[in-house]
């Protein structure tokens, strides 16, 4: 059995492992985090050549002037690109792009862009998350070849993780705060620039990032968030509801959901809520285990940790994250405006799901790339059941610093056949995301949801 995957070489590549699901880090392993690894498990030192600094904490501090519920003033808004890769030159950068990014670039090569800033490694998290990670890292176990863990609270659950599954599930409980809610929508962009925006009013309740959530609490539950979205607009489509209750073990308890239908005016449960199953008035342009980059149940898949590499990634896209830009300006056809973006470059894990044998799904490989100093899902290359690439994904993050967390502000899934792209998280002609709320679980239930539709 191969040892923990511990600090990365220079190289930046790392074999795979054979280790079981079981397996936890040693305390020794342990005491690396927030020494010679970061607080979440990143690598705490810069690169050789200094394109990637040192972690030194993120952004521990709001700016002067700002309040909870502004949009959030950009740190970096003097900096301008050190260069622009384009497709008259993206082959000389090709070793730190996805390939799903070089397929953008074949694909739109008068219009897609990658603006390349200075790189700032500002993903932060409280301190009690932290002092939860290190806890997690000792004792946090995968259940049933990985549908379900126990073992963690709060904190990252295998900040040095042995597999793809552990990797994975490091993304799925990432801390987002207690509690958000969510005001703003989507929409799906035709290929001549054409959309109409899907409005949204969404709550999600974490119970496993309360802070004073443990292991045993959570087991005897067995509910790791919950997630309530009630469509706003259009008129035809305003007052659909969904709830969500994400369980921890999904083995002893899968994902339950219900659906409210304005038209019948009643809660069904909703078994088929995963998966492949097209999201929510997406017009096809991803399933339902796409949002958040990717949820729900891993069990459909094979996961491999391909180890770890440089790769230029959206990050701190307060720009495209503001209100002073409008949606119109953001979506333009083929894909969201390159000028409002900003990319860096980060060290990612890159972890590969391949599709069990007998199991269906539209996607028969997945290629996530997950950023080490956040484990937020930075990049996605989904293959269709041919071994063609299918759907590219992009996850444009800031830090949300009253939390603080790293989380993306837009997400956006292109369908390089139709040639259309999925935004989702547009909120800059609404409000921006409360992290203050304190919602009841009783708000969370399909009582409620019937509430919530109607009004």
């Amino acid at each position: 059995m191969m040892k923990k995957i511990g600090i990365i070489a220079a190289a930046l590549t790392v074999a795979l492992t054979t280790v079981p699901v079981q397996a936890k880090v040693t305390a020794d392993e342990a005491a690396k985090l927030g020494t010679e690894l970061t607080p979440l498990g990143g690598e705490k030192a810069g690169n050789a050549d200094g394109s990637i600094p040192a972690w030194t904490g993120g952004i521990t501090s709001t700016p002067a002037g700002y309040s909870a519920g502004d949009f959030h003033p950009d740190p970096y808004a003097g900096e301008t690109p050190e260069f622009v890769i384009t497709a008259a030159n993206y082959q000389q950068y090709a070793d730190q792009l996805s390939e799903g990014l070089k397929k953008m670039f074949e694909t739109y090569p008068d219009t897609f862009k990658l603006p390349v800033y200075k790189t700032h490694r500002s993903a932060s998290n409280p301190q009690f998350v932290y002092d939860a990670t290190k806890e997690n890292a000792t004792r946090a176990t995968l259940l049933d070849g990985g549908n379900g863990m126990a073992g963690a609270a709060v904190g990252i659950p295998f900040p040095i993780p042995a597999n793809g599954l552990e990797a994975i599930w490091n993304h799925i409980a990432r801390y987002r705060g207690p509690a958000v809610q969510r005001n703003g929508g989507q929409a799906a962009v035709t290929a001549g620039g054409d959309y109409n925006v899907i409005g949204f009013d969404e709550q999600l309740l974490i119970q496993y990032s309360q802070e004073n959530a443990t292991p045993e609490s959570l087991l005897e539950n067995n509910v790791l968030f919950m997630f309530k979205q009630k469509v706003t607009e259009p008129a035809r489509l305003a007052g659909t509801a969904l709830l969500v209750h994400e369980t921890l073990d999904q083995v002893k308890e899968p994902r339950k959901a219900w659906t409210y239908n304005t038209g019948q005016r009643r809660v069904r449960l909703a078994p088929n809520i995963a998966y492949d199953t097209p999201g929510t008035a997406a017009d096809g342009l991803r399933t339902t285990d796409d949002f958040d980059m990717f949820n729900g149940s891993p069990n459909r898949y094979n996961w491999e940790l391909k180890g770890k590499k440089e790769m230029y990634v959206a990050y701190n896209n307060y720009t495209l994250h503001g209100d002073s830009v409008s949606y119109e300006d953001i979506l333009k056809p083929n894909h969201v405006n390159p000028d409002l973006t900003r990319w860096e470059k980060h060290r990612v894990w890159v972890v590969e799901a391949t599709l069990k044998e007998g199991l269906r799904h539209i996607y028969q490989k997945r290629v996530f790339y997950i950023d080490e100093d956040s484990w937020q899902i930075q990049l996605a290359d989904m293959y269709d059941n041919r071994g063609e690439l299918y759907r590219v994904a992009v996850a444009y993050g800031v830090n949300y610093y009253e939390v603080p967390t790293q989380w993306s502000t837009l997400d956006v899934y292109h369908d390089l056949n139709s040639r259309r792209y999925l935004a989702i998280g547009l909120d800059n002609e609404e409000k921006m995301y409360d992290f203050s709320i304190n919602p009841r679980e009783a708000e969370f239930t399909p009582q409620a949801l019937r509430r919530e539709g109607m009004r």
